[in-house]
């Protein structure tokens, strides 16, 4: 009989932002010894790393938080970035997380230990640490993706990303040029406006604005949600419903909810605040609303009437060491360069975000890049026991980030309290159950609104190396169900001492086709 490895935790969570807060927060309640391996210096992940001007949640903040840790108190309907890192410091603090999160490192490498049942994780600080099972947490806005454009590090001037901010930066009086128009550029560009002698902005694909229903949050409701009872509840529940008829049935549904045609009409509306006709077309999209995920300000748009803002939709051609060069040839003299280039998400160096090897040593990416992205309900993912992914392919819909955190932690916790009630020391998706839920997402693709024509011209980070939108086409209240009636049994449970695990398990790693 072969005696278990004892590894160093029973589980490690790999991420300290809001996923791998929710997820550090159900393996406390559930009695499950665990570490958080996070790579900042604090929790917070996105709300840590994007510090940037203007940073705000692009939902209303009753839906951006916890349900079962429903705040009251916050400023505005769309509560900006410091009270976020605020909410997710003070989760820290009340559940007695902080002691068991492990801050400044990275991790470089996950290897699954088939004789031992356990991941092998190699970190930035040249250590190893062993987990039982291990949860990545490590989500999509974190990363920056620097564009790839001749000349950019030769810039002499100072250089920032939006997602690694310098406030140190005095930019009172400079010629600023901000490269791209995403959901980060539409909250920044109106607070550097403010500032700058000159801003240039440059824009490859214009993306559709829509107005925010956002403002400070009135002291009589605030009131009315601490002292009415289950005000809070209501509150959360309508923005619930915003949100999801906004979002999720829009975007899976667009043939039922035809919400891309009443977007559309109102992001043109908004549009007609911009005076120049020539600068209007410019900002105006070629696709259709839902290509992409549509932005929400009320000032980005008549920034353009600053006679100190130039929008140049020429695509560039270099950057030298004192400005931006277009294919026109127009030399644009500018003394500080913004980033405003995104995030890698569904790509090489974020899918996953280091090297992980499972069974047969197998390279993750390398199964993806093959088999293209999917996971069981978006969690788990045959060949790679004992590692669970709060967003993993097909498994987030739209809706809140605190939805999916919710979701897939529920699910997690599942498996490992069965895994526990059995002694497993062993957890794999069987290859059946994740090949019938990745036939079954895309079966259901056929209503998204990611599939017209208009779409191919969008530049959508929804859109993966292999053409899918590797998004939950279902509404919240199903994924939430699922999370709690999903059958046991399509994982395969072994024990290490009685001989099981990764050697009998199916080592067919074949998928299915679209």
């Amino acid at each position: 009989m072969t005696t278990a490895v004892q590894p160093d935790h029973e589980a490690v969570v790999i991420g300290g932002g809001f996923s791998g807060i929710g997820a550090a927060i159900r393996l406390k309640e559930a009695g499950i010894g665990y570490q958080v391996i996070e790579e900042a210096d604090d929790v917070g992940g996105t709300w840590h790393w994007n510090t940037y001007p203007g940073v705000a949640v692009d939902i209303p903040s009753f839906s951006y938080q916890f349900s079962f840790e429903r705040r009251t108190d916050w400023s505005r309907v769309y509560a900006p970035g410091t009270e976020l890192r605020g909410y997710a410091l003070d989760l820290v603090e009340k559940y007695d997380l902080r002691r068991h999160i492990r801050f400044g490192t990275r991790v470089l490498g996950a290897t699954f230990d088939e004789d031992a049942h356990l991941w092998r994780l190699e970190t930035s600080a040249g250590d190893e640490v062993t987990a039982r099972f291990v949860v990545t947490a490590t989500g999509v806005l974190t990363i920056p993706k620097p564009p790839e454009i001749e000349g950019v590090e030769d810039f002499a001037g100072p250089t920032v990303h939006t997602a690694r901010w310098n406030h140190d930066l005095d930019l009172r009086g400079k010629r600023v040029a901000v490269i791209g128009t995403g959901a980060s550029a539409v909250q920044l560009i109106p607070e550097l406006a403010k500032e700058v002698s000159h801003l240039t902005v440059f824009q490859r694909t214009p993306i559709w604005c829509l107005p925010k229903l956002d403002g400070p949050m009135p002291g009589a409701v605030r009131w009315l949600m601490k002292k009415v009872p289950g005000g809070d509840l209501a509150a959360r529940l309508a923005s619930q419903a915003f949100v999801e008829v906004t979002f999720p049935l829009a975007a899976h549904y667009s043939g039922v909810v035809p919400f891309g045609k009443l977007g559309e009409k109102l992001a043109r509306k908004a549009l007609q605040e911009v005076e120049d006709p020539e600068v209007r077309e410019k900002l105006t999209p070629k696709y259709a609303v839902g290509c992409k995920r549509p932005s929400f300000h009320n000032s980005y748009l008549q920034t353009f009437n600053l006679e100190h803002v130039l929008l140049e939709t020429e695509p560039i051609a270099r950057i030298t060491p004192t400005g931006v060069v277009t294919d026109a040839g127009v030399v644009h003299e500018i003394d500080v360069l913004v980033l405003a280039t995104g995030f890698k998400v569904f790509e090489s160096g974020n899918m996953p975000p280091f090297r992980v090897t499972g069974v047969d040593g197998v390279d993750l990416e390398a199964w993806w890049d093959e088999n293209r992205f999917q996971a069981y309900e978006g969690v788990s993912v045959p060949g790679f026991p004992n590692m669970f992914t709060v967003l993993g392919p097909y498994g987030y819909n739209g809706s809140s980030y605190f939805n999916l955190i919710e979701t897939q932690t529920r699910h997690i916790l599942r498996c490992l309290e069965r895994a526990r009630r059995e002694d497993a020391t062993f957890i794999e998706v069987k290859r059946e159950a994740n090949d019938r839920y990745f036939r079954s997402m895309l079966a259901r693709r056929g209503q998204q609104i990611f599939w017209q024509d208009s779409c191919a011209v969008a530049n959508s980070y929804y859109f993966d190396k292999h053409g899918d939108v590797p998004f939950r086409p279902a509404p919240t209240i199903e994924t939430t169900w699922r999370s709690m009636r999903f059958d046991l049994d399509d994982y395969r449970f072994a024990t290490l001492a009685d001989g099981g695990g990764a050697g009998g398990s199916d080592r067919s790693r074949g998928t299915v086709a679209a």
